[in-house]
């Protein structure tokens, strides 16, 4: 496995507190506000140490990734208000374990609503800003 995935990347900045995006660490590894906020609340947790996929965890590891990825889930529910979270572990892009939480509303667009998120225009969702992001983080942190 590589060892230079913007997954590794990220990890090694959240370790050395250089990571501005970081929200908490959990007992798996790093929970992270998205970038970009296509959705209000959208995280990911990223494992540390970094590991190629969900399989490569022992029997421990898996149990308490999923724990603390269904924990960020109930923390973005509780502060976002969402109607449901989803969840994905894709690693095709990147090939290193990390998992999507992403809050999903009733108020969503009629033709979004029911499709993966991956269906939104990235480009035009707001970027990470630390102003404006620093409550939300602060409120999630608070729920974890």
């Amino acid at each position: 496995m590589s060892t230079d995935t913007a997954i590794h990347r990220q990890v090694a900045a959240a370790r050395a507190g250089d990571h501005p995006r970081v929200v908490a660490r959990l007992a798996s590894g790093w929970v992270v506000l998205g970038d970009p906020q296509v959705i209000r609340g959208y995280c990911l947790l990223l494992p540390d140490p970094v590991v190629p996929h969900l399989n490569a965890l022992d029997h421990a590891g898996r149990r308490q990734f999923l724990e603390d990825m269904a924990r960020v889930g109930d923390a973005v529910l509780a502060v976002t208000g969402a109607a449901r979270i989803n969840y994905e572990m894709l690693g095709n892009l990147e090939p290193a374990l990390h998992a999507h939480v992403i809050p999903r509303h009733s108020t969503e667009p009629e033709a979004l609503r029911t499709k993966p998120v991956w269906f939104y225009d990235w480009a035009q969702a707001p970027a990470f800003d630390a102003e404006r992001d620093r409550g939300l983080m602060a409120e999630i942190a608070g729920a974890l």
